[in-house]
């Protein structure tokens, strides 16, 4: 794909409803509104919508979690972002973390240069 994405287009959506187990590999944006467990890599943007629910080893470029529950491992080569109503239980690695006001975490975090 030799174009670039428009900064808010989405690749691919697991849309409210939706069941994934198993392995998760992209490049774009990926947008999880369902539920999914298991493994998630990728060098680009991950987002965790309002009513997601993931267990799940993550390593992306950008993790963004506008809502849902987020239970896993993540680890980030850019940055985690967390809004309220999000609620996420695990290890957050990555040069920048964010976190709203209110948001649910329970574990913890480590901001760490890119390797």
């Amino acid at each position: 794909m030799s174009e670039t994405l428009p900064a808010t287009e989405i690749t691919a959506l697991l849309g409210r409803g939706t069941h994934f187990e198993g392995k998760l590999h992209f490049e774009g944006r990926v947008r999880i509104d369902g539920s999914f467990r298991g493994e998630i890599r990728t060098a680009d943007i991950l987002i965790v919508g309002d009513g997601a629910e993931i267990h799940a080893e993550i390593e992306a470029g950008t993790v963004i979690v506008k809502g849902g529950s987020l239970t896993g491992n993540v680890r980030a080569t850019e940055a985690i972002e967390l809004y309220v109503p999000a609620r996420v239980t695990g290890t957050l690695r990555a040069p920048e973390i964010y976190m709203d006001k209110g948001v649910h975490f329970s574990g913890t975090c480590t901001i760490e240069p890119a390797s």
